[in-house]
């Protein structure tokens, strides 16, 4: 019975596969993505070609001007590889160009507030991107396709225009007021200086142009080449310290997990700099506290809250801050029919990043000069050429006996890792399926003096919960999205079945089994019926 507050109850069933599932937060890019899967490619090419469909049709997440993290399982050689490919200052950055307000908001990383928000909202506020890089370089070492065929999808979708629905209005209103500091931005986003209005396709300026070229020329292109003088000419036109050789010199990372054991599964994560150190001590936490035989009730989540709290007080320690409330994420999880698979998140930190289109290219460049702090002498000061060292981003593939059973991995900030690690925490304690998993209620805790919970986890588990914490009962909506948006995909090893599924409360979002990837012309008055 509901007693205070009306409940919604909304699911979604995982798509299967012996071909191998796309799971992404855009329907069309998770097609486009599963197209690659019968063209003769793995999970890496549907990844790679997914990551670039995203930049067309979700544009208020990620990019070509982005950064994150991909975590790769190669099914033949038993082994996981990260590639991290996040953004980097450039050289001749100087923090007198970014002097502290007084009066100023913090920002959402939690650092004091800079006069004119540079460090957040336009040219300054970018860092040099390692999307395309970090994306190609993966196609390269990992793939079986070519650059212009998995940059075909993106290369229609771009040309065909942003599909723009409600959740598309939604996301462009939300970032209303900062898309107008910048006139290609505004011509964009809000024609006649308005949100874009539902129903239409809406074109995205010269970004078709670049990918061609990207898919002509070759990614170099876009640190080395024709598109890099552009991107540099029109970086530095707005005021940017970004340079030629910033550009040129930008480097991938590509290593070794970090691997974390629970319930007899290696967890295979990003990284030291990632959200993934946190999941392991949280998971360590839970493996030392919880009982599987007590079944999913209030000691579980009990046990869940003060696992993620702890985590969350060691990351805290680490970095000397909170992290970021506000960033906007997009993860896509990937696995084929030989049992390889991708994790992929990554962002253009804020709502559509610095909320800057650079004109000569229509590139909507990040807004990572807020991932580090203004002020002298801590772990993310800004300095020239410095990587961002500290993400929540925690790309996830889980192994067991030398083979991936799953990968998941999700987007929105601080609730990323709390929400990612209950996922991975309700297959390997009780046994969920991935579905299950993803469509159960879930908590958030961070360690902020309180704990937001789900009410549908029902009136015992709040009553005995409310004695242990401080609750904040919010149901899991479209909008705000208080406990994350995850991704995620499964496979049988002994009956090759695969499953995904994206976020449930996320309309837009979808997984794709193998399958070409066609382009239907919209109707009369509709946008994007679903290939």
């Amino acid at each position: 019975m509901n007693h205070d507050i009306e409940r919604w109850e909304v699911s979604k069933r995982a798509v299967a596969s012996e071909a191998g599932v796309v799971a992404a937060q855009h329907h069309l890019a998770a097609h486009a993505g599963a197209g690659m899967l019968v063209e003769g490619g793995n999970a890496v090419d549907a990844a790679v070609a997914t990551g670039f469909a995203l930049a067309t049709v979700e544009p208020w997440m990620r990019g070509l001007g982005g950064s994150g993290y991909m975590v790769i399982w190669i099914a033949e050689e038993q082994q996981a590889y990260v590639l991290d490919f996040q953004g980097v200052l450039p050289e001749a950055i100087s923090a007198a160009d970014y002097p502290l307000d007084p009066t100023g908001a913090a920002t959402i990383m939690g650092f004091p507030g800079v006069v004119g928000r540079q460090n957040e909202i336009g040219y300054r506020s970018i860092a040099v991107p390692g999307a395309v890089r970090g994306l190609s370089r993966a196609l390269a070492r990992f793939g079986q396709l070519g650059f212009d065929t998995v940059l075909a999808p993106a290369i229609q979708l771009a040309e065909r225009g942003l599909p723009v629905d409600w959740f598309a209005t939604l996301q462009v209103s939300l970032a209303m007021a900062d898309l107008r500091r910048d006139p290609t931005a505004e011509a964009i986003y809000l024609p006649n200086k308005v949100p874009l209005q539902p129903e239409q396709l809406q074109p995205l300026g010269r970004l078709g142009e670049t990918l061609k070229r990207l898919a002509n020329s070759g990614p170099d292109d876009f640190y080395q080449g024709m598109l890099a003088e552009k991107i540099v000419a029109d970086l530095q036109a707005g005021g940017s310290r970004i340079d030629a050789n910033d550009l040129a010199t930008y480097q991938v990372l590509e290593h070794a997990p970090l691997t974390g054991a629970h319930r007899a599964t290696e967890l295979h994560t990003a990284g030291p700099t990632s959200g993934g150190p946190r999941l392991i001590e949280a998971l360590a936490h839970i493996a030392h506290h919880l009982d599987p035989a007590i079944g999913i009730g209030a000691e579980s989540w009990k046990i869940y809250a003060d696992g993620l709290n702890k985590a969350w007080r060691s990351h805290k320690r680490r970095i000397g801050r909170t992290t970021e409330m506000g960033g906007c994420t997009s993860h896509l999880s990937v696995v084929d029919a030989q049992g390889n698979m991708v994790a992929l998140t990554y962002t253009l930190l804020s709502r559509f990043g610095s909320c800057v289109v650079l004109p000569s290219t229509g590139i909507l460049m990040n807004n990572a000069v807020s991932y580090f702090d203004p002020r002298p002498g801590y772990p993310t000061t800004m300095e020239g050429r410095k990587r961002i060292n500290a993400s929540n981003m925690c790309p996830t593939i889980v192994t067991r006996n030398r083979e991936a059973i799953f990968a998941v991995g999700a987007s929105g900030a601080n609730f990323i890792m709390p929400c990612t690690t209950q996922i991975v925490a309700l297959m390997l304690d009780f046994g969920l399926s991935l579905e299950e998993a993803m469509n159960h209620p879930r908590i958030d805790a961070s360690d902020r003096g309180s704990i937001r919970v789900d009410p549908r986890l029902g009136d015992d588990v709040l009553e005995a919960l409310g004695r242990d914490f401080e609750l904040e009962i919010a149901q899991q909506l479209v909008f705000p999205k208080l406990y994350s948006c995850p991704s995620g995909v499964s496979r049988d090893p002994k009956t090759g079945i695969c499953h995904g599924l994206s976020d449930p409360s996320q309309p837009i979002s979808s997984a794709a089994a193998a399958a070409p990837f066609r382009l239907h012309k919209p109707s009369s008055g509709a946008t994007t019926p679903r290939p």
